[in-house]
């Protein structure tokens, strides 16, 4: 079943979206060589209290995971790229690390992802990070009224072809609001002019992700760090977004990137 928002509605998640988009350019500032994943686990529980947010990953039990997931932001490094478990370890020149946040404030959920490359990027990395930023684009773009389900799906897998990058169907995005996961499912690879009609008041969390030579996925043994198989290097770009009458509206939009910055 799939609940259509109001704008009052909307407003409120963008609150939320706001907040998620707040702590994530933060942490793209603290992540340096040298911190400690844990750390960063920290700065984000804290931030959630002083804010008197509630975390969605706290005791997440899907059938997926090796529940109930006691940490409050998902932190994946290098080949890891979903659901990674805070642990202790010190990030390291050339890192490229995804973090992960869905929170809910007043009832209201969003949830955002961002990959950055700790110390000195190698071109490679700096590639796969855009391809899923613009594949987030591209996504975003085709969620409008009228259009399909396919049209946003066929839109990412269009940027990952393009870039080279296999697509793994196993994840991909969904609905979210009230709670963080509901219908529908949004695949990052799909058919142009396929699946449901998009009508305005739906809210979603499009989220590519791509392996750099593989759409193979193995799990840790903490039962919820996903790798790719074959251990390339990972990257994620996800947003919040609402379909309104008059096109996409990103309720998770961060801060631009400082200029001088070497994080995508």
């Amino acid at each position: 079943m799939i609940e259509l928002k109001s704008p009052a509605e909307i407003e409120r998640m963008r609150t939320t979206g706001q907040f998620i988009a707040g702590i994530l350019s933060e942490l793209g500032e603290i992540a340096e060589v040298g911190v400690n994943l844990l750390d960063l686990e920290h700065h984000v529980r804290n931030r959630i209290r002083e804010r008197g947010a509630q975390s969605c990953y706290w005791d997440y039990a899907p059938s997926f995971g090796e529940g109930p997931f006691r940490n409050v932001i998902c932190l994946s490094v290098n080949d890891a790229v979903l659901h990674g478990l805070p642990h202790d370890y010190l990030l390291a020149d050339g890192d490229v690390l995804t973090m992960d946040l869905a929170v809910e404030i007043d009832g209201w959920v969003a949830d955002s992802a961002r990959t950055v490359i700790v110390g000195t990027p190698a071109d490679e990395d700096l590639r796969l990070v855009r391809a899923t930023e613009e594949a987030l684009e591209a996504g975003i773009e085709a969620a409008r009224p009228g259009n399909r389900m396919g049209d946003i799906s066929a839109a990412i897998e269009a940027v990952a072809t393009g870039y080279g990058y296999p697509i793994n169907t196993e994840f991909g995005g969904h609905g979210l609001g009230r709670t963080m996961h509901e219908d529908p499912h949004v695949s990052n690879k799909g058919l142009a002019g396929r699946g449901l009609k998009l009508r305005a008041g739906m809210t979603l969390a499009l989220e590519p992700w791509f392996a750099r030579t593989t759409d193979r996925i193995v799990f840790d043994p903490d039962g919820w760090t996903i790798r790719s198989a074959d251990g390339s290097r990972t990257a994620h770009s996800e947003h919040t977004i609402a379909i309104t009458e008059t096109g996409p509206l990103i309720l998770t939009q961060r801060l631009p990137r400082l200029a001088n910055s070497t994080q995508a």
